[in-house]
């Protein structure tokens, strides 16, 4: 098998003279497609083989992530004592005014600085990534943006990218800096979350660089918060009312006030 793989002479000597490669036989099409890297070709018995070893490995994994994330509900918080003002499109708000009146929050810290005039594209490739808002409101979660840069500048940059999540500006307070995503050498990206208790609010988790990548779906941002997904399944130190798997889920147009 491995001899018949192998890239022949005429082969290549076909490839190097521009031949096209529908006038390659299928032998020839395998022979450079194995030349260039592509994964081992082989027979459907054997990737199952491979598939349920991998699949082995794939639930293992899911395991320990489940651990971690109980382990991450588990967390001490700190408590945040400090005021802290933003502009959104509804005027002057505070932190606790960015809940929205949910118990959670989730503040994904977006690069865009005051002298910047658009968005970062990494930050951008996050946010498009997003889902809808409803899914994350129905577990008691709210997701928001926040930027340096000015309300001025964040608005036409929102309405181009065509977003809908709540975006605001701290660019008249210490958040950023206090919170360690802006200092003398710029803007960083990072998510922190939070919890309410009536009118305080507490830090539970902070996380930054790769830690963001896990981030994209409803389940991954209920997963760092300390309510996690509400489910039956979890283990969960904050009281909290859960449900079965699957039956909180709705169209996002049809969730319930």
């Amino acid at each position: 098998m491995e001899k018949d793989m192998c890239c022949s002479k005429e082969a290549n000597d076909k490839l190097n003279n521009g031949l096209k490669h529908e006038d390659k036989t299928e032998t020839e099409r395998i022979n450079l497609d194995s030349s260039i890297g592509y994964p081992k070709i082989v027979s459907r018995e054997e990737w199952l083989k491979a598939s349920k070893e991998l699949l082995t490995k794939e639930k293992e994994l899911t395991r320990a992530r489940d651990a971690l994330n109980a382990e991450r509900r588990k967390m001490p918080v700190v408590e945040i004592e400090k005021a802290y003002t933003f502009e959104g499109t509804d005027g002057k708000v505070s932190l606790l005014d960015l809940f929205n009146g949910y118990r959670q929050l989730i503040v994904y810290h977006f690069m865009f600085g005051p002298e910047d005039k658009k968005g970062c594209s990494g930050c951008s490739m996050l946010v498009d990534n997003m889902g809808h808002q409803a899914h994350v409101n129905a577990r008691d979660t709210q997701i928001v943006l926040v930027s340096r840069a000015p309300l001025s500048k964040l608005e036409p940059f929102k309405k181009r990218m065509g977003w809908s999540v709540p975006w605001y500006s701290s660019f008249e307070s210490d958040f950023n800096y206090d919170f360690g995503v802006t200092s003398n050498g710029g803007e960083s990206f990072a998510i922190s979350v939070f919890l309410r208790e009536k009118e305080r609010i507490f830090q539970s988790y902070f996380t930054s660089g790769r830690g963001v990548e896990y981030l994209g779906s409803n389940w991954s941002y209920l997963d760092i918060t300390p309510l996690g997904r509400q489910e039956t399944w979890e283990d969960t130190q904050v009281e909290c009312e859960q449900s079965h798997p699957y039956s909180w889920w709705r169209l996002h147009d049809q969730y319930k006030d």
